[in-house]
């Protein structure tokens, strides 16, 4: 018995020692996996913070632009009367929407895609997408007004005065404002812009918050807030390019006439007064003008410098032909202006629509992508899957055109620039005081 009891206490010991390596290696290996596991979530979750900050930063960024620059486009014009120009009505009325799209579009979003899911209840979602669609729109057009009103200014001037009173201007800016409200706050609240299946869903998770709409509220909306302004802004600067370009030409060929005609009158005036000495020169080119006449010449010229060259009269003629087109250049008087300052002015006109195509290009650039997308996924279904990174990234180049449009201002134009200087250095001269104080408009 005692044999048998320590045979099998060495069977047992036999046993455990060969399993005992295999134990050993599964505690191992289960130990090994776990701490592989460990790394590649802190690996993961390293990466997910630091692409929440990046995110975090460039939402940041943006909303504050947005709401300082263009409540500097506001204060400005309020400050400096120079500003206070009947287009300017319709900057300051865009600066408003621009402010209002990052105030109450722009934050509720960036709490979306930085935390992954809606706080806010069922409600505040209904409330956010109609923000959101109203501002934007009324941007947008607000920017289809004022391509209009650089089309009056700039192809139809003596139209101008007469058409933009400040009375069209506010039944405008009125129209601009209530018209958003059409294909957001009513189709949204009553339920029409989506189907019946989303509202549901919905109801019954209130910590989602999508906008997925119908196929005809997408073509309606995306008519009123992109394609019609956008339509009618390309056509507005197409004209006005046409139009700088034939200007152009006139200066230049009115510029020119002038300046022949100021030649001609001249030697007029002179064969006028030296009829005879000017036949016998044709005759004789060797023939030389007395002093006299040619100080009697200066002075019929008027141009009050002597003649330090030339007693022949081909060499006095060429002396007068070089005045004249000096002359001619710079101080002759069409219908009561003169060539520099039709220059000036046409410039200055220009310039503005110089700007106004920027504004549309940039504008083009925000939120063409976004509004073909929109159109292009809602007609196509589930057929046309889009990932959510790049959703959230149209939604933000669109957002970003209402931070550029003070920037836009600020760099292209003179007044706004200078205007925006006195105004940072009234706020925080600490902060702008190395900035030379530009002259008060006021």
């Amino acid at each position: 018995m005692i044999v048998n009891a320590m045979a099998s206490h060495s069977a047992t010991i036999a046993t455990l020692s060969s399993t005992t390596p295999s134990l050993l290696q599964n505690v191992t290996d289960r130990n090994h996996s776990n701490n592989v596991t460990s790394l590649e979530d802190l690996s993961l979750h390293w990466t997910d913070l630091f692409l929440l900050i990046v995110k975090g930063f460039i939402f940041s960024s943006i909303i504050a632009g947005a709401v300082l620059g263009n409540a500097l486009v506001i204060i400005s014009v309020h400050r400096h009367r120079k500003l206070r120009v009947i287009t300017n009505y319709y900057v300051v009325s865009l600066a408003m929407a621009d402010m209002l799209v990052a105030l109450c579009a722009m934050t509720f979003n960036a709490s979306v895609e930085l935390t992954g899911h809606w706080m806010f209840g069922s409600f505040m979602c209904d409330v956010w997408n109609s923000f959101d669609v109203y501002f934007s729109t009324a941007s947008i057009l607000h920017l289809c007004c004022i391509s209009v009103d650089r089309y009056y200014a700039i192809v139809r001037p003596l139209e101008y005065p007469i058409t933009m009173t400040h009375r069209t201007v506010s039944f405008t800016l009125a129209n601009v404002w209530m018209l958003p409200a059409l294909i957001s706050f009513m189709p949204i609240f009553l339920g029409w812009y989506t189907t019946n299946e989303h509202l549901e869903l919905q109801l019954k998770h209130p910590d989602i918050c999508m906008f997925v709409v119908n196929k005809c509220y997408a073509i309606i909306s995306s008519l009123v807030s992109f394609w019609i302004p956008g339509t009618l802004m390309v056509t507005m600067y197409c004209r006005i390019y046409k139009e700088a370009i034939r200007q152009r030409k006139a200066l230049s060929r009115t510029s020119s006439n002038i300046i022949l005609n100021s030649i001609h009158q001249h030697r007029t005036s002179y064969r006028e007064r030296y009829g005879d000495r000017y036949s016998e020169q044709f005759l004789n080119p060797e023939i030389e003008l007395t002093m006299g006449e040619i100080n009697g010449a200066r002075r019929s010229t008027s141009t009050g410098s002597a003649i330090s060259y030339g007693t022949t009269i081909t060499e006095f003629n060429t002396l007068m032909n070089s005045r004249d087109c000096s002359k001619a250049a710079t101080e002759l008087n069409l219908n009561g202006t003169s060539i520099r300052q039709q220059s000036k002015s046409w410039r200055a006109e220009h310039k503005a629509a110089r700007t106004l195509g920027i504004i549309m290009g940039v504008f083009m650039f925000c939120w063409l992508p976004f509004f073909l997308w929109y159109v292009i996924t809602t007609l196509c279904g589930d057929y046309c899957p889009t990932p959510e990174w790049l959703i959230g990234m149209l939604f933000w180049v669109g957002y970003f055109n209402s931070a550029l449009n003070p920037l836009i201002y600020a760099y292209f134009n003179r007044d706004f620039r200078e205007a925006f200087k006195d105004t940072l250095l009234c706020a925080m001269p600490c902060c702008f005081g190395r900035w030379k104080t530009p002259p008060r408009f006021l």
